[in-house]
This record gives C-alpha cells, sequence and structure tokens, in this order.
C-alpha cells in the first residue's frame, strides 16, 4: 500500500519536474550553441578589464565572468538581429516601392499622371525650396486690373527665346478653390512684389477678399 502510493507520487512529481528539466536543458544548450564562439573574446576582456575580481553568492570569480559573458553575448546577439530585421525591412519596403514606381510608370495613361504629380512634388519640396514662396500681384486679366498670384520659378529657357522677354512663371490661384488656377509667364518688369508670406495670400484668395493680409508694419 506504502509502496503504491509512493510510487503515485513518485510519478506526480516527475510529471512536474521533468518538463521544466527538459526546458532547462534545451535553453541552456541553446545558449551555449550560440555564445561559444564569443566566449573566449568576452571573458578575456573582462578578464583584463579587472571588472569582476570577486565571487557572487555561490559564484567563483571565473564563473561569474563565465555567466556574465554569456549575458553580454546574448544581449549583443540580440541587438545585432534587431538591428538586421530593420535594415532587412528597410530594404524590403525600398525594394517594395522601387517594384510598385516600375509598375506605375508602365501602364498606360496613368504613367503620365504619376510621373507628372512625381516631378511637381519633386521640385516643390526637393529640388528649389523657393517655389511659391514670394507673393507677387500682375496685371490680369487686363491692364489696369490686378490678380495677387505666386512666383513658381523661371519661365522655360525656349520661351523666353521665342519672346526675347526675361519671363516669370506666376501661378494665380482661383477664389475660393486654390487649388486650381492659372499659370501665366510675364515679364519681371511687369511684376509688383508684395511683402506678403504666401499663406496670408492664400487666405486672401479662399476668403474671397474677406480676410485682409495684415501689414508687417502694422504686425510690429
Amino acid at each position: 500500500m506504502m509502496r503504491g502510493t509512493m510510487k503515485k507520487y513518485f510519478i506526480t512529481g516527475l510529471v512536474i519536474l521533468l518538463p521544466l528539466v527538459i526546458t532547462i536543458a534545451i535553453v541552456g544548450f541553446i545558449i551555449k550553441v550560440l555564445t561559444n564562439p564569443f566566449m573566449g573574446m568576452i571573458s578575456s576582456v573582462l578578464s583584463h578589464l579587472h571588472i569582476i575580481d570577486k565571487g557572487f553568492l555561490f559564484l567563483k570569480p571565473e564563473q561569474l565572468i563565465r555567466v556574465t559573458s554569456q549575458l553580454l553575448i546574448l544581449v549583443l546577439l540580440f541587438l545585432v538581429t534587431v538591428g538586421l530585421g530593420i535594415i532587412a525591412r528597410w530594404f524590403f519596403i525600398n525594394s517594395l516601392m522601387k517594384l510598385g514606381d516600375k509598375i506605375l510608370r508602365r501602364i498606360p495613361l496613368v504613367n503620365t499622371v504619376y510621373k507628372t504629380t512625381q516631378d511637381i512634388i519633386q521640385t516643390l519640396f526637393v529640388s528649389d525650396k523657393k517655389s511659391l514662396k514670394q507673393v507677387v500681384m500682375i496685371p490680369f486679366p487686363q491692364p489696369g486690373i490686378y490678380a495677387m498670384g505666386l512666383i513658381s520659378r523661371d519661365a522655360p529657357k525656349v520661351c523666353c527665346e521665342k519672346t526675347n522677354a526675361d519671363l516669370i512663371s506666376v501661378l494665380i490661384p482661383t477664389t475660393p478653390n486654390p487649388t486650381t488656377g492659372f499659370l501665366l509667364m510675364y515679364p519681371k518688369e511687369q511684376l509688383i512684389y508684395l511683402d506678403i508670406k504666401p499663406e496670408e495670400a492664400i487666405k486672401y484668395i479662399v476668403s474671397c477678399g474677406v480676410i485682409i493680409p495684415e501689414h508687417p508694419s502694422k504686425a510690429l
């Protein structure tokens, strides 16, 4: 009777303890496999630095150096793995973007709109930081009547040569929707430069002239 009870207790204890022992053994084996190639180098560095000269609890100095080296190696391996993942992911996303760009450029009609939009965005935000930053007043739609606009950049060279004039491209936004408008080319001498911020000019145009741009002298 006593023998059967002990056997049950032993089996119950074995069922509880065995998975834990196997888990610890497997984890220990994996840690050894990962850390052994670098153990000599890290342990040597720690020994020469004399950071660990005494033991801790039941660990001797040599054993403590080994455990510390394993922990450092695991941390470094984790950081290197994460770094490689970030780099690989960046290259993967970059490759996808390049692939998408190639596909869009090969689709008829879509490629024209896509390339034009891409060129505009690159021009505004990358190549020319001064585009649409200067507010001007120009005679439009006829002499004696003026419209407010934004200087885009110099007009195409072929246009300047054909008219034998130094032309400037000016965007005239429409009211109350400034996303549409007119792109006009004017000689420099016909431009009246205004000391107004572009956002103030857009507010004036969108509000149909209700919001008057504040004069710089008054702002002071």
